[in-house]
């Protein structure tokens, strides 16, 4: 049972959702739903199900999608607490605010059970954040807050200067609110912000006036539920959060088994939106022996040189060492050669620093450039080990057989294609649903082709090489970004630098959209 970490005598938890991004829950409300058992979830937020562990994720509405009553909810609660589960109702937005944690930890305690709540970020206060607005300061005094949905018969009651107003569920009907504020009183120069999706990489927001924004929101033609904020300070901005080179962006990662947690944390840094797609896993040799025969070779001093060219090729090595007892001092006495920075970090993270990476391009040309000649003087051994992908081409062994070495070249891994993405997924990549595609190796441009399709053209293509580039372009890709380091950080950087770069150009040209999916679309309306 996942509730081993928790007290079994609390039972229910009550988490707070907050916005709504995953990096914006606390630590205890993380903790509860990794340990629950059963998690109960407002359909506005079921993407934040995705760190339970391994609980049942339930959402909160009934056959035809509508969201359950209260005793409806509640029943569901009570009768998981029943089997002894660790139970966790997650909420969207901040249920404090609104008085539905109120509703519901009374049901539950009106029931005999007990209970906690992990509090979490108001979006009242996180939207303010990433927008760049105070609420209150030098020239507010206070904060209103208010609902549209509730009937307002006097707005004269809220015209006061040095009071902000943060109406909610008024992004749709903000020129209504402003008509009648102007009406009751309100200087039209009073600053708006109107913010929807606030802070979470969907963040759309709309700056203006009371008196220009009826003109404004028609020009913007953005639509949606969000929080309106009113009020002097809005006028003193400091933009941070949409002003990232990437915000909104739709952007895909093939992947491999392996994670690309890395990846993804810089795409989030730069404001974008990683969709990871498995496009292949990385497998054991089908035949062991050629491996164990290496492995054996290695620590008979069987080789001069080990040659690394992949981060998997330096898993493989490290697992197979492992699995003997063995360590890096096993390649004590050996010369290391690899290339790529992400493979020199795992050699040093395992306690191996290369004597030979390529100082230009980190390719196998590059490498080859830099290989000495056989010197049967000099160099007592002329076998070289070179562990990689089932896959690879010969380039490099046909390279260091003409200079006179003797390779033996093992498959230390495979590689399998991995099953077809969802049909939302695939029709995204191909109608051009994304910004842009990352290829971190030829074989996520191979396979990513064959299990969804090519890319759109208007889909800006990242890849981390020349080797890469290479193979997206022989699959009829054009490469838009290409690092001069074949690194995730380099990478991802150069993909933040276009993303700028393309926005700058739309700003100054006076366009609208200048995300590629945006364009995209804009593309086919005015062609309808």
């Amino acid at each position: 049972m996942a509730s081993s970490q928790i007290s079994a005598a609390v039972g229910v938890s009550f988490v707070v959702a907050g916005p709504g991004d995953p990096d914006l829950l606390t630590v205890r409300a993380h903790r509860l739903l990794q340990a629950a058992d059963v998690v109960v979830v407002d359909e506005e937020v079921t993407r934040l199900a995705e760190i339970v562990s391994s609980g049942q994720v339930l959402v909160a509405v009934d056959n035809v999608g509508a969201p359950l009553s209260l005793a409806a909810r509640t029943k569901v609660l009570l009768d998981a607490r029943k089997e002894g589960l660790q139970v966790v109702r997650l909420l969207s937005g901040d249920p404090v605010l609104d008085g539905r944690l109120a509703m519901e930890t009374s049901a539950i305690a009106k029931a005999g059970h007990a209970f906690e709540v992990a509090a979490g970020v108001s979006p009242l206060t996180a939207v303010a954040a990433h927008v760049g607005v105070s609420l209150t300061g030098g020239r507010t005094r206070e904060v209103r807050i208010i609902d549209a949905d509730s009937p307002i018969v006097d707005w004269s009651a809220h015209i006061d200067p040095l009071v902000t107003l943060v109406v909610h569920n008024a992004a749709d009907r903000v020129t209504e609110v402003s008509k009648a504020l102007i009406k009751a009183g309100r200087d039209g120069s009073t600053p708006v912000a109107i913010v929807r999706d606030g802070a979470t990489v969907e963040q759309r927001s709309l700056h203006s006036t009371l008196e220009a924004l009826p003109n404004a929101v028609k020009l913007a033609k953005q639509s949606g539920n969000g929080i309106v904020i009113i009020g002097e300070t809005v006028g003193d901005r400091t933009a941070w959060f949409e002003n990232r080179p990437l915000h909104g962006w739709r952007v895909l990662v093939p992947r491999t088994k392996d994670s690309t947690e890395d990846l993804r944390e810089q795409m989030i840094s730069f404001g974008a939106v990683p969709f990871e797609v498995p496009t292949m896993s990385v497998e054991p040799p089908r035949t062991p022996q050629q491996m164990e025969r290496a492995i054996h070779g290695l620590v008979s001093g069987r080789f001069e040189w080990v040659i690394f060219t992949s981060l998997n090729a330096v898993r493989a090595i490290r697992e197979r060492f492992e699995e003997y007892g063995l360590d890096a001092r096993s390649l004590s006495g050996i010369k290391i050669a690899a290339i790529g920075e992400d493979t020199v970090n795992a050699l040093i993270a395992m306690g191996v620093r290369p004597d030979l990476v390529p100082e230009e391009e980190q390719t196998t040309a590059s490498l080859l450039e830099e290989w000495p000649e056989f010197d049967s003087i000099n160099d007592p051994i002329n076998r070289i080990f070179l562990p990689r992908a089932d896959i690879a081409t010969d380039t490099l062994v046909a390279g260091l057989t003409a200079l006179g070495w003797e390779v033996e070249d093992v498959t230390a891994f495979r590689t399998v294609r991995a099953a077809p993405p969802a049909v939302e997924t695939r029709e995204a990549i191909k109608s051009g649903g994304f910004d842009a595609v990352i290829f971190t190796s030829s074989s996520t441009v191979r396979n990513l082709v064959g299990i969804a399709g090519k890319p759109h053209p208007t889909t800006i293509i990242a890849c981390i090489g020349p080797a890469t580039a290479k193979t997206a372009q022989e699959h009829g890709l054009r490469v838009d970004v290409l690092p001069e380091d074949a690194t995730i950080t380099a990478l991802a950087n150069a993909l933040a630098v276009h993303g700028g770069a393309l926005r700058d150009e739309a700003e100054t040209s006076g366009s609208v959209g200048w995300r590629p999916s945006r364009k995209r679309s804009a593309a086919r309306r005015r062609a309808t």
